[in-house]
């Protein structure tokens, strides 16, 4: 089986990109449109890596970030956060809650691409779905 990355992004052109180049690097996606369930898809599915944006409706990215990385069973999943808000407190901010990485809109696809593979590769979940 494939490693599955979540996508957690709530604008759907940047959706489609996104899940177009992570299955082009051999990669399996799910997709949550808001915060609430993208943490309800971490708990279910247990991602090898998450794709975060920060502005997203119902719970914002930072309390994404900050839920899982305060969750002893979640808080090795890694997390590349995505957004729009580039600004170094912004940076600061997510690295402080303990985004593995940090890349700005817009992006560049190889930069999201290699970033997405390195998280994937120190993930302990090689493959889709959760530990049995």
């Amino acid at each position: 089986m494939r490693p599955l990355v979540l996508i957690a992004e709530d604008e759907p052109y940047i959706v489609e990109s996104l899940t177009f180049l992570i299955e082009r690097a051999g990669l399996e996606v799910s997709v949550a449109r808001d915060g609430a369930l993208a943490l309800q898809a971490i708990r279910n599915l247990r991602p090898a890596a998450v794709i975060l944006d920060i502005m997203l409706p119902e719970e914002s990215g930072l309390e994404v970030l900050r839920h899982v990385k305060g969750n002893p069973v979640l808080r090795a999943t890694p997390i590349l956060v995505l957004t729009a808000r580039g600004q170094e407190n912004d940076r600061r901010m997510a690295l402080a809650l303990g985004a593995d990485a940090f890349v700005t809109k817009p992006f560049s696809n190889r930069d999201v691409v290699e970033q997405t593979l390195a998280l994937v590769g120190r993930s302990d979940r090689p493959a889709q779905g959760p530990p049995r």
